[in-house]
């Protein structure tokens, strides 16, 4: 087992097992290589999650997504060393969360043993992720569940928000959103997502300045060539407006009249 590496060494070594999964992205075997160099390193869960949240990301946006390497059988399959079985876990439901497969991931979910689930919150808030999408209200006992183990995980909190923003018949959804986006680092203000979730949130509530301005920022702080974070910022926006413009001819059709 690797020496766990202190700080700055450690934050570099878990960039470098990133930075080698997206080089080798073009190939077949970097989800192997990217389980193997977290196993090297003793990644917790936490780690793991940071790692392969953004690779399985970049990997789908490049057309090499983990669920054309990986089969359900490595998330499912019981003995596989801990360090390497999380990280399959996490990069193929992580993909089936950005392919929004709230059933594929519930199936996958309710054939783990608690004992992983327990031992891994991420993959907890993924299946609260796939109920949650589905709106179906039991997946806010297993958002709470989730909140009480890992509150200050960012990756995490963000699993949760993008299955509340998919859910939009949970009751309650949009206060329960901006009150996740406050949990973030500097309550999201400079994360182009959370702002995004908030901007829908206020939408939801009929906020349209707000939202308007929640937007407008994300768009602002977004690192330059995400288009396809881009178009959905972009989306948001005309809904905003469309949203409120619509409000508001529907308040000049009430009123009375001129005598």
């Amino acid at each position: 087992m690797t020496p766990t590496i202190a700080g700055t060494e450690r934050t570099t070594a878990l960039a470098r097992a990133a930075s080698i999964a997206i080089e080798s992205v073009s190939g077949s075997e970097w989800p192997f290589r990217l389980a193997e160099a977290l196993r090297d390193l003793d990644a917790t869960w936490w780690e793991s999650a940071e790692v392969c949240a953004d690779v399985a990301w970049q990997a789908r946006a490049a057309g090499i997504s983990a669920l054309g390497l990986l089969n359900p059988e490595h998330v499912t399959t019981p003995g596989t060393e801990v360090a390497i079985g999380r990280t399959y876990r996490h990069l193929y439901l992580g993909t089936l969360r950005y392919d929004f497969r709230c059933r594929t991931i519930e199936s996958l979910a309710n054939q783990l043993p608690l004992s992983v689930l327990n031992e891994d919150p991420y993959s907890w808030a993924l299946y609260a992720f796939s109920r949650l999408g589905q709106s179906r209200s039991d997946g806010l006992a297993v958002l709470e569940r989730v909140l009480a183990a890992a509150t200050d995980h960012p990756k995490t909190l963000h699993v949760l928000l993008h299955g509340l923003w998919l859910g939009a018949m949970l009751p309650g959804r949009a206060p329960m959103m901006l009150a996740l986006v406050g949990l973030l680092p500097d309550g999201g203000k400079q994360d182009p997502i959370a702002l995004f979730r908030m901007a829908s949130a206020r939408r939801s509530l009929g906020h349209y300045p707000e939202a308007l301005t929640a937007i407008d920022h994300a768009l602002d702080v977004l690192p330059a060539g995400q288009l396809a974070v881009h178009a959905d910022l972009v989306r948001e926006r005309s809904l905003i407006t469309a949203a409120h413009d619509l409000t508001q001819l529907a308040l000049a059709g009430r009123k009375p009249a001129s005598p």
